[in-house]
Parts: structure tokens; sequence; C-alpha cells
């Protein structure tokens, strides 16, 4: 597999015919249909990780919560790949463009190719698609292909696209169903195509963001709507219960052959309402960088699963979406939020982010004089929380105060800061203990606790040790 989103590449061919056709015949020479190729693969990868930041607000506030289970760094990782079925169904246009005359002369709009496209949508794709889905459910095909989705059980909006390639041009095929009839008989729109694509990865991303979204009073204005489009609790029981609610968008057909889970109703109403949680524990925080917005629970999942790295290449293509943040939390921000959730044994504890940025210079962290007279091998123990910016290369540098967290503490899957995975700051730490222990004194300034009563509290709830020393320039982990 190419390394993260150098997979970008294999659009390069594409990009550069765009270039040298625009270059020697100039925009004259750009039909609709070639004209909104590239924007449309980008607004579908904005549309995405727009449903990405809106679900992980709404899990980490938990009030409609569909499934309450731990999400872990192993489906992060299995599904930060997410627009790599993007990239496919690019190429896969180009392909057609190239191969089919009827793309070249495509207009901007036609409502009778739209109307045709949404009625083979409803008849032939989700009928086969059933069938299909259900097929996958078989052991042969779900041991083989099916079961890479459903490993996921608490599902994310991008969960709906994670799976092997064989399914991916599978479903490439049953939705070009409803986009290449209208094509081939001279009534296909470059729009129509467009908002259909759309509508897909909407009604995906709604379906598997595990909270409840869907209002009571569109089901109660227009019964029959229950038949026509699916809620996020009705296809979260397809994840848990595996054998019922198989429907791509349209409930209608699991109505029909009976494969409908019973609970599906009851879910529903119960996620809807929703129960509101009250922390035991809030750990505040802010961003201290632009870059430092997408390193939140709630900006990009590849980038916050990491150590904090300003330095990713990709970053400063997308500047300007971290200085609207920053512009729009100066404006409209009054409070502050929830970014996340942990729950460890009992106790709930939740994140709050400042909607503030706070930009500082901090001295001391380079090398100083003492430092430079020390002899090779010397071994420094950091007390600040901040990494170091210059080290010397013949000398070890302990890791900052931190220790590594239990397994027991659950939905653990963001790094703080610099530090690795499941790695936690000493004074993040701190809190938990005062509230794992019942402690009331308020650590501030002299005011100290005993530190082997604040060590022995630590092992005790399962915080173990850093036990290897990590060097600036060795890269050595834990």
């Amino acid at each position: 597999m190419l390394s993260i989103h150098a997979q970008y590449l294999v659009l390069a061919p594409a990009a550069m015919h765009t270039a040298h056709r625009l270059a020697t015949k100039g925009w004259g020479d750009f039909d609709p249909a070639y004209t909104f190729m590239l924007p449309a693969l980008l607004l579908r990868m904005i549309h995405n990780q727009i449903w990405i930041s809106f679900s992980r607000y709404q899990t980490a506030r938990r009030k409609h919560l569909i499934v309450d289970r731990s999400l872990d760094f192993e489906q992060v990782d299995r599904e930060r790949s997410w627009d790599d079925q993007i990239i496919l169904n690019g190429l896969l246009s180009y392909l057609g463009y190239a191969t089919i005359p009827n793309i070249y002369i495509m207009p901007v709009w036609r409502t009778d190719g739209a109307v045709i496209t949404i009625l083979l949508h409803m008849g032939p794709v989700e009928f086969l698609y059933y069938w299909f889905h259900r097929a996958l459910h078989h052991h042969f095909l779900y041991s083989r292909y099916h079961s890479h989705h459903h490993a996921s059980i608490v599902t994310e909006p991008i969960t709906s696209v994670i799976h092997p390639f064989a399914e991916h041009l599978a479903y490439f095929l049953l939705f070009s169903i409803s986009i290449l009839p209208p094509i081939f008989m001279g009534c296909g729109s470059v729009l129509a195509v467009v908002l259909y694509i759309a509508y897909i990865d909407f009604m995906n991303n709604m379906g598997h963001c595990n909270f409840e979204l869907m209002p009571k009073w569109m089901f109660q204005t227009f019964p029959p709507l229950k038949y026509l489009i699916y809620t996020p609790s009705f296809h979260s029981l397809h994840h848990t219960q595996f054998r019922t609610n198989y429907s791509l968008f349209m409930p209608f057909y699991d109505y029909i052959y009976n494969t409908m889970d019973s609970s599906s109703g009851e879910l529903y109403e119960r996620s809807l309402k929703g129960t509101e949680e009250i922390p035991d524990i809030v750990h505040l925080t802010h961003m201290t960088t632009l870059q430092s917005t997408y390193h939140l629970r709630i900006g990009i999942a590849s980038i916050s699963s990491k150590p904090c790295n300003d330095s990713v290449w990709y970053m400063w293509m997308i500047w300007p979406v971290a200085w609207l943040s920053m512009v729009l939390a100066w404006i409209y921000g009054s409070s502050a939020f929830v970014v996340e959730r942990l729950k460890l044994k009992k106790f709930n504890m939740q994140i709050w982010a400042l909607p503030r940025y706070n930009f500082q210079i901090w001295i001391g962290d380079s090398i100083d004089d003492a430092e430079g007279r020390a002899p090779k091998r010397t071994i420094f123990i950091p007390t600040s929380q901040f990494p170091l910016k210059k080290a010397r290369k013949d000398c070890t540098y302990l890791s900052n105060p931190a220790m590594k967290i239990p397994e027991t503490l659950q939905n653990v899957h963001t790094c703080e800061n610099w530090l690795l995975r499941r790695v936690m700051s000493a004074w993040r730490i701190a809190g938990i203990l005062h509230a794992l222990d019942g402690w009331e004194m308020h650590e501030c300034g002299d005011d100290m606790m005993n530190i082997e009563k604040t060590w022995s509290a630590a092992i005790k709830h399962g915080l173990k040790p850093l036990t290897k020393p990590c060097s600036l320039y060795s890269g050595t982990d834990l």
C-alpha cells in the first residue's frame, strides 16, 4: 500500500491531461462533465470530513448515542484510508469519460434524466443491493470479503466505505445502473450525476454516524417515509445483529422479505430521546497553533490518532480551513464544547475544548550552557510538558512527565499532543487520581501532595511508568 495520502499520485495523469488541454486549447475546450470532475472529487472529500467531525462531536456529547462501546486505534487505522474509494471512483470516471461519447455532450441539467436516475435507484439498485448484501453475509463471502467492513461494531460515518477492493468495484457497477442509462439515452446531465453521488455519500455517512438525528415529526407527517429512508439506529442493528436490516437506504425490502430487526422502532425511540451524561472528570484544552485544530478528536482522524507533528506535508494545503476555524472561534465562540469522552471503571471523563487560540513562545526549550557542558551519555530528565526542539545527539533525554494508561481506560483513539498512543501526561493523570480516590485537596504552587501517596495511587489504578528512554534523535519508542 502507498504511504498515507501518496495514493493521490495516481490522479497525476488526469491532472496533467487537464493542464495540457488548458494550455493547448484554452478554457473553451472544456465541456461541463470534464469541468466538474475534479471539483466533484474534492467536494466529496470535504463532505465526508464534515460528517466525520460532526459525528465525533455528537458522540462525544453522548446524548443520542446508539452503540455505547469503545472505539480504539485499531479501527481508526483500518479506516484511515477512506479517501481511497473516492480516488478509485475518480479514475473510473475518467475512464468512462474517455470511452463514452455521450458524456462529452451532457448538459449541466436535465429533469427527465434526473427522474430516471431516481426511479432506477429506487427499483433495480435497491433491490439488487439487498440480495447482494445478503449474499455477502454467506459464510464463504463474509469470511473473505464483507467481514472487513463488519470489524467495526462502533461505526463512524466513514465506516460506510471501508470495504475490500472487490466490493468497491461491485458497488461502482451497482450504482452505475442509475447513472449510465440516462447518459446512453441522451438525457443524462452533469448535475444529476453529481447530486446522485452526493446523495449516496450523504446516506452512507448518515447511516453509520452512531447517533440518532432523524426527527420523529418526519415519519409522523408522512408515515410511508419509514419504507423509503433508513435511520442511523436502523443500520446500527445490522452491525450489532448481522442478520437483519440488509437494505441499502430504503428499508422497504427488509419489510417485504421479513428481515427487519424487531427492535428497530424501540432503539430509534430510545436513541432519539437520549440521556444527558454528567461527567465525573473534565479536562480543558485549547488550540495553540493553527495546525493544532486538526489534532483535536473532531479534526482529522489520521492526524489526531498520531503524536502531534506540524511537519505533515499536506498541512500547508489545508491551512485556510484552520484559519477559518480560528476566525469563527473568535467571533462565535463563547463557551467550551465537548470533543472527547473517556471511561475508566465507573467514572465518566470528558475533554472540553475552549474556542480560543493561545499563541505563546516558550523559552528554555533549547540547549543551555549547563547542558552543553554535560559529559557524553548524560541522561536528562525533563520537568516541562513541552518537548525539546533541540538536543544533543550524544545524550539521552527521557520522556516528558507521563505514564502509560491501563487497558481499562476505554474509548482512547487519539494522542495527547506529542505523546505516544495510550500515554497520558502527568497533570491529566493527577486530575483522574483525585476523582478516583476522592481527594479534595487542590495542588497549586507549593501546595503539593505526598509524592509516595500519589505514585502508589497511580500504580494501584493500573497506570505504568515509561520503562524506556525516549531520545529526540534516535526516535526510541516506549
